[in-house]
This record gives structure tokens, sequence and C-alpha cells, in this order.
């Protein structure tokens, strides 16, 4: 493989680097060209500071994308210089590099033998991240012991999902039977309210920029996100919602009670499954249950569109579970030089 580096990512073909994902052992929204150029803009938002240099790094084989490992260059958490994958860490919930499963092995060690040659101020790899099943985990801890570096690998964040049988009645049939009468329960009180009580998934164009910014205020009803919802924050949810619903990935869902928005979420409808990214919720609402409610919606709709999984994300809130996740886990690979 012919590897080479780039700091900037005109020089990458968006389509190329996209199909080269949709064949990868992680085809995740995160790691789509469109959304990693985004964050890197904002740089998360403001999690890393302007002076982080980017550092994308192709594969080639016969002139043919083999790999990517899309990375930039700064000082970790722990404060050592160090390259991470882009989008790292709080605000893309799954990484990892970009590769045919054919190609990993010999991507993954000639990825480490062509770093140590860059003029980057680094000594750490610190891959944040990644689902415990990645097939990166092993390739590189294998590529990195074989040249005698340090390896450490740590879990770090619950990451659940629900399988889903492509059938409502049979996916609630799953759940416990106390559970599957409480949603029911709750979705027939929601449809039988003296209230008019509507849900709606946003597919007008026109209406894309203020849908976002009711989404985003909804968000900020909770006091924890109105504190992450900084201005950097707030523009760089709007470049990832734009890019989405230009590239057609994006769900935002919202469940209105008598014109008043009182539930949302922003998922992503990628690779035949939903990715649980964030929601908001107004609690003057709440004797309607309109989270759960809406929950329950976006749950029918993904099995009458025969989506595959539905894919809560970071995070082991109780009500993932009880509407059936299954969990899994996210890990961090460190890789240092001797």
């Amino acid at each position: 493989m012919d590897f080479s580096l780039t700091d900037d990512f005109s020089t990458l073909n968006p389509a190329e680097w996209n199909d080269l994902l949709a064949e990868s052992i992680a085809d995740a929204p995160f790691l789509r060209y469109e959304y990693l150029q985004t964050w890197w803009e904002t740089r998360g938002g403001g999690e890393w500071p302007s002076s982080a240099r980017l550092a994308l790094v192709a594969a080639r084989r016969a002139g043919r994308l083999a790999g990517i490992a899309p990375l930039f260059c700064a000082d970790n958490r722990d404060g050592d210089p160090a390259l991470l994958l882009l989008g790292s860490i709080e605000i893309s919930d799954l990484l990892d590099l970009i590769v045919r499963p054919d190609d990993l092995p010999a991507f993954a060690a000639g990825l480490l033998d062509f770093l140590e040659t860059l003029p980057l101020p680094w000594r750490v790899l610190d891959l944040h991240n990644l689902l415990e099943s990645s097939p990166s985990l092993p390739a590189l801890q294998t590529a990195a012991r074989e040249r005698g570096w340090d390896v450490r690998l740590e879990q770090t964040y619950h990451s659940p999902t629900i399988p889903l049988p492509g059938d409502f009645e049979a996916y609630l049939a799953r759940l416990d039977k106390k559970q599957r009468h409480e949603i029911r329960r709750k979705m027939r009180r929601a449809e039988e309210s003296a209230q008019a009580v509507r849900w709606y998934i946003v597919s007008d164009a026109d209406a894309l920029e203020a849908e976002v910014e009711a989404f985003l205020d909804l968000m900020a009803h909770d006091p924890q996100k109105a504190a992450f919802l900084t201005p950097l924050m707030r523009q760089q949810m709007r470049h990832a919602c734009q890019a989405a619903f230009a590239h057609g990935w994006l769900q935002l869902a919202f469940l209105e009670v008598n014109g008043q928005k009182a539930a949302a979420y922003l998922n992503f409808d990628y690779g035949n499954r939903i990715w649980v990214y964030n929601s908001g919720l107004d609690r003057a609402f709440l004797d309607l249950s309109p989270g759960w409610v809406l929950l329950a919606y976006l749950l029918r709709w993904a099995n009458e569109n025969q989506r595959a999984e539905f894919d809560f994300l970071r995070g082991d809130e109780e009500y993932k579970y009880r509407f059936g996740a299954q969990d899994r886990f996210l890990m961090r690979l460190r890789l240092e030089k001797r």
C-alpha cells in the first residue's frame, strides 16, 4: 500500500471516501466525509483547540483507495502529544478506521510504520469510541506489539442497541410484560387525549433551519444540555444536521401537543439502522410522557420500515434498557511508541 498525508479535506474525493466507508469494517454516520468535515470546522464544537492539526492518512493499492485513517494531532486529555481519530471524543459516538476487512491487516501494519515517519509532534496514537467488536482492535494491537509499542485497551462507555424484528408487535412481545403494558398505555393515552397530539419527521428543506433551532431550544430545557450548547456547539449541531439532511440520512422527529413542540429526537437514519443521537423535552408536557411516546412511535416506524437495528449509541440511561436494548461497550485503544 502507498500511504500519503494531507491536512486538507478538499484533496480527498468525498464520493470515493464514502464509497470506501460503505464497504468498510465500520460504516457509521460519524465517519462520513461530510460529517467529519463539519466536525473539523468547529473542532467538535470547541472540544479541541484551533491549534490542533489535521492529519488525514490515505492508503492506495494500485491507485485504488484502500484505507483512511482520519486523524488529527493535539495534546490528549492526559496531556500527551497524540494522534486521535477525527470526531473524538464527546459528540461522535462511534469511530474507527475506514478500511475494507480484507485490507485491514496490511493497512494497520502499514499505518503504524507510516505514522512513525511523519514530521508531527506526537507520541501516542489515542483512539476513542471504537466498538468492542471492531476488528481494528486486534489488528492494531498485533501490529503495535510487533513493533515494540506499549498497548493499553480500556472499556469506556456503554453503547446499547435494539435488534429489530421488522414488526412492532413482535418487538413489543420481546419486552417485559410490565414494560410492554406501559408503552401501550402511554401511546393510547396520548392518542385518546383531548389535546391534539401529533408526531412527524422533518422532510421540508425550507423548514429545516427553523426545525433545527426548535430542536436545540428543546434540548436547552435541560440545564446540563443548556450548558453543553455553547454558541460553537450549536453551530456544530446545525452543520451536522444540514449535512445529514443534504445527504439523506437525517431523522429529526417532533411530537407536538396543541401545536407546541413537546419532545424531539435527533437521529440518523443510516445503513439500515436508526442511530439515536440526541433528544429534547419540554417538561411542561410531562403528563403525556411525550419523550416515551415519541420514542415508541419511532420504534414502530423503524420496524414498519424494516430497519434492522435501533442504536441508542453512547450512554447507559435506564430507559434504553426498559425499551429492550442489549448492552455493548465502546473502547479506548492507546498505542505508545517506545
